[in-house]
């Protein structure tokens, strides 16, 4: 009988793509976050089920859910993840850079600003900004060290701080009728269909409840699907002002929107784990949004 067991040659990435998979809830919306095709994710997670010998997810259904094996496997591979993430955080920490992850936008028209101080007050560490198209912008994973974000995240995994806020814009069609108008209202949108980005955005059909128009939605993913159907007239977005400053797209137009309350826009970092210089961070963002 042999002593020890055959050693598994775990690759990390099969790990991150199972993951990625559990908490989109989709091959598909795993590969948006992950950066790769739905193809490279899907060889991930068989490669590691064939690692491990056996199936993690079962496939048969639309939803997808671990298999007995699986619900073992998964919150060991979250452990592995967290274990490596603070192993790579403690070779490069005080040495290069704060990475600041963002969905959608970054700080708008604050961003360049924000950078440019940045660089002048510390020389030695890099301020780098990293789009990541998941609802914490590359927190949860790992991939940053804080985040710019303009949802409530969840109070018992991050902790965040608000730094300002930004009134909310519409995005149209240049040749949309509503494009002539200066300025609109919620009450304006009655039979409009709303480009939405649920896992990402900040729009929901629910701020249109008791204005009296009913609104449709077309599900989108991240903002270059959102101005892309926009641009084609088939549908129209709302967003926070912010959108304005850090993407242009031909066709497409921005008008105020009157009435409902600014987009909150916050720093968050995982709990129990501030980075250092968050602090001289948090303090440049504010005094930027405070400056107008």
């Amino acid at each position: 009988m042999p002593l020890y067991a055959p050693r598994m040659d775990v690759r990390l990435d099969g790990l991150r793509a199972l993951i990625a998979v559990v908490d989109e809830g989709s091959f598909t919306s795993a590969a948006t976050v992950r950066g790769r095709s739905q193809a490279t994710v899907s060889r991930s997670v068989a490669a590691l089920e064939r690692q491990v010998g056996g199936v993690l997810l079962d496939r048969s259904s639309r939803d997808l859910r671990p298999t007995p094996l699986g619900t073992r496997v998964i919150p060991a591979a979250r452990r592995v993840l967290r274990a490596v993430d603070d192993l790579e955080r403690a070779v490069v920490e005080g040495t290069t850079e704060l990475r600041v992850g963002f969905a959608w936008s970054a700080l708008g028209r604050h961003t360049g600003v924000v950078q440019r101080r940045w660089a002048q007050l510390f020389p030695g560490r890099r301020l780098v900004f990293e789009q990541v198209g998941s609802a914490t912008a590359g927190l949860e994973s790992g991939d940053v060290d804080v985040a710019v974000l303009r949802r409530q995240p969840d109070p018992a995994a991050f902790d965040g701080v608000l730094v300002g806020s930004e009134p909310r814009v519409v995005a149209l069609a240049d040749d949309h009728p509503l494009a002539r108008r200066t300025g609109l209202a919620l009450g304006d949108f009655d039979g409009v269909r709303i480009a939405i980005d649920a896992g990402t955005g900040t729009t929901t059909s629910g701020l249109w409840d008791g204005t009296g128009a009913t609104v449709s939605t077309r599900p989108v993913h991240g903002v270059d699907e959102w101005l892309t159907v926009i641009a084609s007239g088939e549908a129209v977005g709302v967003t926070p002002e912010s959108t304005t400053a850090q993407y242009r797209r031909s066709g497409v137009v921005f008008r105020p929107l009157r009435g409902p309350a600014p987009v909150p826009v916050r720093i968050a970092w995982r709990r129990g784990d501030p980075p250092e210089l968050l602090d001289a961070f948090v303090r440049l963002v504010t005094e930027a949004y405070a400056d107008g």
